[in-house]
């Protein structure tokens, strides 16, 4: 079968809507970014590459750190007025810009499926996410403000690529929403084009917006250090996290510092296989490129032949390849797993662990073929990545105790409770887990022993909506908790001495489970 582009959603069509909507914010071959009420040209022109094809398209246009710094002190100044606004005006507006975000929903979906390679299920489930929290912080934003005012000074964000509306687009919003000014810095491999079009939306409508490119080290003193900022949220790797929280050492500054461990999955006494392989192909969405993916299986030895008879034609049956790619022009856009990874230089280090992994006694129980996938004739596909997984990988691999962020499985084997508690807990600390487990008595007595902050029986845990909180335990995160009121907790200000929910360097205190 020979496949075809859907018509409408090539990347020049999609582009040239992005500059019809918002030309304030679009050039023809270049983005711009935005501070103190404008959209400016300071910065200079990247390019980029489409992970779905690897055709060139604009990158992020990098600021200078000065320039940075004046983008922060504008934000400060748009903080300062912001904050005063009465919280019906403040709703009024932030609603006011959901709604024009949502009559371009989906022109940011195929914005996202073309710069980070989401299928068109997970783009629109992106975009979706973000404009219903919103309204629902908006519903309920009186009771969660009783008793608490704006920061100091606005919010920085900066988070990774993977989730720019659900994640990073959402959590501004609601921190305007709380009165604050709110600053992000776009990730640098890919999501731009969707949050400038965003952006330029909300923005339409007076919200305190701040939207910056450029290199990590050199806007640290901007968007870290400074003291004009009010609060870091930051979503990343521990390494990167790891440098951010040096910085806010004996800083007092407050922050929110999401990073990754390695999920697992513990399978012990256990007998639903159907209910278990449901859940292994779900948890290929996106191809794992998510904080909350699960790419560790902790399986009871003497289940292991089981749990490979629902593991094997769950991951053989997985779809995978180009998200745009139709049969026919008139076909709707393809029901795939997963696309691409976010570049080819991502798959090509995935192949190389995985390598790595095999060479040294890791037994590869399956390994997928690009040849299986969705393509369209002589397309680039240097970014994908089909499935893998790893029986015992090593313990010198990074797939014994880190997130491959990636569609890879590793299983780990063991014998006793004990075993299993250890495997689970190999990263010190995650942000989920789950327990396959037929008595529930006995899976929440282990689940009390995982190092996780969301441990699911029977069922996967992910970040959540709505009024569901958020956080991690271990070295998987540091600062305030999110979600529901705690989202809006952690970027106010409430009475005197107030402890707020999250790991600190001083106390680290639990919301009630």
């Amino acid at each position: 079968m020979t496949l075809v582009g859907k018509p409408g959603t090539s990347w020049a069509e999609v582009y040239g809507r992005a500059r019809a909507v918002a030309p304030e914010a679009f050039d023809s071959e270049r983005l711009f970014n935005y501070w103190g009420g404008r959209w400016r040209a300071e910065g200079t022109p990247g390019q980029a590459t489409s992970p779905l094809d690897r055709r060139a398209i604009p990158g992020p246009p990098k600021l200078s750190a000065p320039d940075a710094t004046r983008a922060v002190r504008a934000g400060l100044n748009e903080h300062r007025t912001w904050s005063t606004a009465s919280l019906a005006e403040r709703r009024q507006r932030v609603l006011a810009a959901v709604d024009e975000l949502a009559a371009q929903r989906d022109l940011l979906a195929l914005l996202l499926v073309w710069e980070i390679g989401k299928t068109w299920k997970s783009a629109t489930a992106d975009v979706d996410r973000c404009l219903d929290g919103v309204r629902w912080y908006c519903a309920e934003i009186d009771g969660m403000l009783a008793g608490r005012r704006p920061l100091e000074g606005p919010v920085s964000n900066i988070a990774s690529w993977n989730y720019p509306m659900s994640v990073l687009m959402h959590a501004m919003l609601v921190q305007v929403l709380a009165g604050n000014a709110a600053i992000a810095k776009a990730p640098t491999d890919g999501g731009v084009h969707c949050l400038t079009l965003a952006t330029a939306l909300a923005a339409r409508h007076g919200l305190p917006l701040t939207l910056v490119s450029g290199n990590g080290s050199e806007l640290s003193d901007a968007l870290v250090r400074s003291p004009m900022i009010g609060c870091l949220s930051f979503v990343g790797g521990r390494g990167t996290g790891g440098a951010v929280a040096a910085n806010l050492v004996d800083s007092g500054k407050r922050h929110i510092l999401e990073q990754e461990g390695l999920n697992c999955w513990g399978v012990w006494e256990f007998s639903d296989w159907p209910a278990l392989a449901a859940h292994i192909r779900t948890s290929f969405e996106y191809g794992k490129q998510r904080c909350t993916a699960y790419p560790r299986y902790v399986v009871q030895r003497s289940l292991f032949d089981e749990f490979l008879a629902a593991y094997l034609p769950a991951v053989q049956g997985l779809s995978f390849g180009h998200p745009l790619a139709v049969a026919a022009p008139e076909d709707p856009l393809p029901a795939l797993d997963f696309g691409p990874l976010i570049s080819d230089t991502k798959a090509k280090e995935l192949r190389d662990t995985v390598d790595e992994a095999i060479g040294r006694g890791g037994v590869p129980i399956h390994r997928g073929d690009l040849a299986d996938g969705r393509f369209l004739p002589g397309q680039e596909t240097s970014a994908y990545f089909a499935p893998v997984c790893i029986l015992e990988p090593p313990p010198s691999s990074p797939l014994h105790h880190a997130e491959p962020f990636g569609p890879v499985d590793s299983i780990v084997l063991v014998d006793t409770e004990a075993e299993l508690l250890a495997a689970m807990n190999a990263s010190n600390g995650a942000l989920v887990s789950s327990l396959a487990c037929d008595d529930e008595a006995t899976a929440r007595r282990i689940a009390g022993e995982v190092q996780a902050f969301k441990v699911g029986i029977n069922r996967p845990r992910s970040r959540g909506d709505r009024a569901e909180v958020f956080g991690g335990r271990g070295a998987s995160w540091r600062g305030a908790f999110v979600g529901g009121e705690l989202l809006v907790q952690a970027v106010t200000v409430g009475q005197p001495g107030e402890r707020l929910y999250g790991h600190f360097p001083s106390y680290t205190l639990y919301p009630p489970t």
